[in-house]
């Protein structure tokens, strides 16, 4: 199907946090910028209650909280584009209503022609799950899902692979697969996609790129934050499945794969689905899970999650993962994922660790140790450090020799080649990762949105990792808030002669 730009934009979930926090300031930025199209209207829905005039003035209030002032040039240009309907999703009498506001909206813009018919229509869908089934059937009941009209789905999408598969079969009994677009936030990050970039730019790398060199990947997200009012989702979900199953296996994805053709929507989604397919279900003593207590972050003391709930709980606040890719590239990779929450920092980073030179001419001649270093000299193998949050910057350490005249010979020290992004790209504005999504979905390019066999690829490793929790007994272990989760993630990399980086 030939993608074609929507001129109308419309938003379920329009007065919630993520619409208030993101999408709206994301539209606004993009607005500022000359970026989005001249005739897009963009109608909002929910529960509640207000016309257009309040949802422009609840919009006003969250750009002026949520983006800084330099980036709202011409607000009240974009303030035109928005109207409202309210409704009531799980009824499916209000989309003829919503349908009629939708060809209004058209109409404003001078579109004569039927409700999502003209340019197109694409809907960004931000509800509970148990929502999504409801308003397809409420679209399709409106005429709201023909064939220029594109869905896109916030996650969650399901707790495990078949709830998965019941959500994706709603949305694909309305709309094909090349008119549904998934989001994963972390695919419009500037740095995300800098590593495509990196890799496949740069000859560099990519001849290096594989278990010849490599020694093993780190991938860390770690969160300072608790519960911050998730309470009731983040209990039902866990670690596990709120940042393994999404964020983290696409980064993982992205770090592995093979060179795609092209860069477009097909071609990278294909070599990411591989990747996905050839991932190892770990062992029980490949993961550990852990939940954190009463603590002090940032000097500051916080409550354990049993306080925060109210109540005794099972569910993971962090794990960490021994994962392997079992493919020609990476056999004998480990890749350790970690993720978790009230950690010391918040940072989600990619450690790329190359392997020791096979032999050190320095003091002595030996070569590298066990630990990879070569005594007396400081020799260290050499890394790529890809920061995502909150720095976008990437570091590869060398080895260099210390100034200077020493009796006992060459004395080295690693030095870190550092870019930092908005150093690098001086006057570029640090842009909001669904800046870069909202753009694609308008115009309809899917190469940073997740595909139904990608999703249910990842549902699939981590359903096999729950298996073998519940197969073993695990239970989370404790850990106090500030720290890098329990004693046994340390182990979990230790007893391979690797050090978590911090």
């Amino acid at each position: 199907m030939t993608a074609f730009a929507a001129d109308k934009l419309l938003l379920f979930g329009a007065t919630g946090d993520l619409s208030r926090r993101k999408l709206l300031p994301s539209l606004c930025a993009l607005d500022a910028d000359g970026l989005l199209p001249e005739n897009l209207a963009i109608i909002g829905t929910a529960r509640s209650d207000m016309d257009d005039a309040t949802f422009r003035e609840m919009a006003r209030a969250s750009l002026e909280e949520f983006l800084p002032a330099e980036r709202r040039g011409g607000m009240a240009t974009f303030l035109n584009r928005l109207s409202y309907q309210q409704l009531d999703a799980s009824s499916i009498e209000g989309f003829e209503t919503l349908a009629e506001k939708v060809a209004q909206a058209g109409a404003a813009k001078g579109d004569e022609e039927e409700a999502g018919t003209s340019g197109g229509l694409a809907i960004f869908l931000s509800t509970a799950p148990s929502l999504f089934g409801p308003t397809i059937a409420g679209l399709e009941h409106a005429g709201l899902t023909g064939e220029r009209v594109r869905m896109c789905l916030e996650k969650p999408l399901g707790t495990d692979l078949g709830s998965s598969a019941e959500i994706n079969d709603a949305v694909a009994s309305a709309f094909s697969e090349d008119r549904i677009f998934r989001i994963d936030h972390y695919l419009g990050k500037e740095t995300v996609q800098n590593l495509l970039a990196l890799r496949f730019a740069n000859i560099l790398f990519e001849p290096i790129w594989n278990s010849n060199v490599i020694e093993h990947v780190q991938i860390t997200v770690a969160e300072t934050v608790g519960l911050e009012g998730r309470v009731a989702f983040y209990d039902d979900a866990g670690a596990l499945r709120d940042m393994v199953q999404n964020h983290m296996l696409q980064l993982l994805a992205l770090v592995a794969m093979e060179p795609p053709t092209s860069f477009d929507a097909t071609a990278v989604r294909d070599e990411k689905v591989k990747v996905l397919r050839a991932l190892r279900p770990p062992q029980a003593n490949e993961t550990v899970t852990g939940q954190y207590r009463a603590g002090a972050i940032d000097r500051k003391a916080v409550p354990g999650y049993d306080e925060e709930l109210g109540k005794d709980s099972n569910t993971e606040t962090f794990t960490a993962i021994k994962a392997h890719v079992d493919n020609w590239r990476w056999k004998g990779v480990p890749f350790y994922l970690r993720t978790g929450k009230r950690l010391p920092e918040r940072v989600t980073e990619i450690l790329v660790q190359f392997r020791c030179v096979p032999h050190s001419i320095f003091a002595g001649g030996k070569g590298g140790t066990a630990s990879g270093t070569s005594a007396g000299t400081g020799l260290q193998p050499n890394s790529l450090l890809i920061g995502i949050q909150p720095d976008e910057d990437i570091t590869l350490s060398l080895m260099a020799k210390v100034p200077g005249l020493d009796e006992n010979g060459v004395r080295l020290r690693e030095v870190p080649l550092q870019i930092k992004m908005p150093d690098a790209f001086v006057g570029q504005h640090r842009r909001i990762a669904y800046e870069r999504l909202l753009l694609d979905l308008i115009k309809g390019d899917q190469t940073l949105f997740v595909r139904r066999d990608e999703v249910e690829a990842q549902w699939e490793w981590v359903d096999a990792i729950r298996s073998e929790w519940e197969a073993h007994g695990v239970t989370p272990k404790p850990y106090n808030a500030g720290n890098w989760g329990p004693s046994a993630a340390i182990a979990l990399t230790e007893r391979d002669g690797v050090s978590w980086h911090e």
